[in-house]
């Protein structure tokens, strides 16, 4: 295999055995002509022999060389568009929520069924394009049940919550899950617990306890307090271990990191989903279709902005650090009050608001620590 330049003319200084001359490592040219390029030997070829590839613009160096040689050009990406794909990833969730609160005389599982077909239809085609399979490496199947598990887990018991206490509520309980997840860390992933995460699952609880209002500290005559409160501490206890689900979640897939292709994941969540669903509903004798019009419409579109949701915040994760995208996502609260006061007609309380001031507080510093926590250490690695 021979560097041709311009064609004929390398090929005669090569054939009159001349040293070739040596091309600096750079891929910056001015008008592209004269370029060392790729030219395959015949006679090579025909004994077929294996020779790695060579450009010519790195001296002799193997290919990939080439790819990383000073001077190389990165396409530059938009500033800021991981946090914008968070932010709409949010509003997404939000209104797939209020769709929730709209439809009458559906359970939350057999909405969390539906929600799960439609995840099927849309990420099937994505599994058959990158060629991933359906079941995924041998060693990672077993993880990649329990994350569809517990993430199916977490979605049926955060839409019974919707459908049991106010919309901003349930949506604030949700967010006391990067406290479980930093507990569940230390203890499975041996990762370190500090004072300061102590310190936010206090303000966590906190949060908790004021959105709860439990009857033991506020007593028996509540004020504010939407519907039955028998129903509203079943929706509180469904938010909470849904978040303590989303939490486990986490946890399984930093453990299986980024050998698994993020399509087979949704796909374990949206098959085992499914298939707890139809159980479920068939023991609890609640399998019925939706018979008014838009009750088909609203499921159709939980489906879809569920499905566009997590397709955004996927892409926002690969845009930008875990840290930026955490604190971001606490816009889900601001559009659940937004939408709450506008189409549901219903104010939030002051106890409700410290509630969530005390959640989000909690995991913004959460997100915030381990973000500097992380790029202290990779300066460190660095040097």
């Amino acid at each position: 295999m021979v560097l041709c330049r311009g064609g004929e003319a390398a090929a005669a200084v090569s054939a009159a055995g001349e040293k070739e001359p040596e091309v600096p490592l750079s891929r910056k040219d001015d008008e592209g002509l004269g370029q060392p390029q790729l030219c395959p030997e015949p006679a090579v070829e025909a004994a077929g022999a294996e020779e790695p590839r060579v450009c010519g613009r790195c001296s002799g160096l193997s290919w990939p060389c080439c790819r990383e040689a000073p001077g190389t050009k990165k396409k530059a990406s938009c500033p800021g568009i991981g946090l914008f794909y968070t932010v709409l990833s949010a509003f997404l969730f939000s209104v797939a929520s209020l769709f929730l609160k709209k439809i009458e005389d559906m359970h939350a599982v057999e909405v969390s069924a539906f929600r799960c077909i439609f995840q099927m239809a849309f990420v099937l085609p994505g599994l058959i394009y990158y060629k991933t399979g359906f079941l995924g490496p041998k060693g990672k199947r077993i993880f990649l049940f329990f994350r569809g598990f517990f993430g199916s887990s977490a979605m049926v018991l955060l839409y019974y919550a919707f459908q049991s206490m106010p919309l901003a509520d349930a949506t604030v309980l949700t967010f006391s899950s990067p406290v479980f997840t930093s507990l569940l860390a230390w203890i499975f992933l041996k990762e370190k617990y500090s004072i300061w995460d102590l310190l936010f699952t206090l303000f966590a609880v906190a949060g908790v306890i004021l959105i709860a209002r439990p009857p033991f500290l506020f007593g028996s005559k509540i004020a504010g307090i939407e519907g039955n409160y028998t129903d509203r501490l079943k929706g509180t206890i469904a938010a909470i271990t849904s978040a303590f689900s989303t939490s486990l979640t986490f946890v399984i897939l930093r453990k299986v990191g980024k050998s698994v292709h993020y399509f087979l994941s949704i796909w374990y969540y949206s098959v085992i989903g499914f298939a707890g669903c139809v159980v479920t509903l068939f023991l609890m004798n609640e399998w019925s279709l939706p018979y008014c019009g838009k009750d088909r419409v609203l499921l159709v579109s939980i489906g879809v902005l569920g499905l566009g949701g997590q397709i955004f915040l996927t892409k926002a994760l690969q845009k930008e650090k875990a840290g930026p995208v955490a604190i971001m996502k606490t816009m889900d609260v601001v559009f659940a009050f937004i939408l709450q006061i506008l189409f549901l007609n219903r104010l939030p309380t002051w106890w409700t608001v410290g509630g969530a001031l005390c959640v989000i507080a909690s995991s913004s510093g959460t997100a915030i620590r381990k973000w500097h926590q992380s790029s202290k250490k990779a300066k460190q690695n660095e040097i």
